[in-house]
C-alpha cells in the first residue's frame, strides 16, 4: 500500500474475510490510496437477502480436493494414451473410445477426463491390425464411435485444406470412408461393444450417454 501510495496508484480488492478488507479500508484513508471493495458490498447484500453468513474461506471455488487431482491425472491419462499411442492403456482405461479418423475421439476423450474419467482412444483403420489387448479388454468398457459417411468426408476435406494438403486425397474419399466405416463396423459387433453414432452430437451430449451408461 505504501508502494502504492508513492506512485500514485489505486487499489482494488476481493478479499473474503471481512478483517483483512476492513485493514485495506483503514491503509487507504491513513496513505491517501483510492480504494475499491469488489467483494465486499456483493457479500452483503447476499447476507442481507438470503439472511445467512458465507465460510468466509478463500480458495473454495478452487479448491484443489480429492477431485481436482482425480481430474489432473485423468487429463494426463488421455494425453498419454491418446490415438493408440500405448496399447497398454487400454487395460488401465475406464473408458476406451474407438472408431475411424474425425469421429470425435480426443476431443471426447479429453472432455471425459475433465469429469475425472480416465478414457484411451484407438484409431481404427483397416489396414492396420487391432492391437490383441483390445480385445481383452471387456466389452462394456469399449464405446465404439461412428459417424454418416458424408459428415466424414465434410470434415475430412476442412482438414486437407487446414494443412494445405490436395482436397482429392484418399483420405477424403466417399468410397474409402464407406469402406472404412463398414470394417469398423465389423470390428465393434466381434467385440460386442456399445456404438453411439456421434453424427449429430455434441461431445457434451456423447460423453453424457457414456457417463450415463457407467
Amino acid at each position: 500500500m505504501e508502494e502504492i501510495a508513492k506512485n500514485g496508484g489505486m487499489v482494488a480488492y476481493t478479499l473474503v474475510q471481512p478483517e483483512l478488507r476492513e485493514m485495506m479500508k483503514e491503509e487507504g484513508i491513513r496513505l491517501g490510496v483510492r480504494t475499491v471493495d469488489i467483494m465486499g458490498p456483493m457479500m452483503q447484500a447476499i447476507m442481507d437477502t438470503f439472511h445467512d453468513s458465507p465460510n468466509r474461506k478463500p480458495g473454495l471455488l478452487h479448491q484443489m480436493d480429492d477431485a481436482y487431482f482425480r481430474r489432473v491425472e485423468a487429463i494426463e491419462f488421455a494425453v498419454k494414451f491418446d490415438d493408440g499411442r500405448d496399447a497398454r492403456g487400454l487395460f488401465l482405461a475406464q473408458v476406451v473410445l474407438i472408431g475411424v479418423s474425425r469421429t470425435s475421439k480426443t476431443p471426447l476423450s479429453i472432455f471425459l477426463a475433465h469429469k475425472g474419467i480416465k478414457a484411451a482412444n484407438l484409431p481404427i483403420v483397416p489396414e492396420v491390425k487391432p492391437p490383441e489387448e483390445l480385445f481383452k479388454v471387456p466389452g462394456k468398457r469399449i464405446v465404439g464411435l461412428t459417424m454418416d459417411a458424408e459428415y466424414i468426408l465434410k470434415i475430412r476435406t476442412e482438414r486437407l485444406k487446414s494443412i494445405g494438403l490436395p482436397h482429392n486425397s484418399k483420405y477424403a474419399n466417399l468410397q474409402r470412408i464407406v469402406e472404412e466405416l463398414e470394417y469398423a463396423d465389423t470390428l465393434m459387433k466381434r467385440i460386442g461393444c456399445r456404438v453411439i453414432n456421434v453424427t449429430d452430437k455434441a461431445i457434451e451430449e456423447t460423453a453424457g450417454i457414456i457417463m450415463g451408461d457407467m
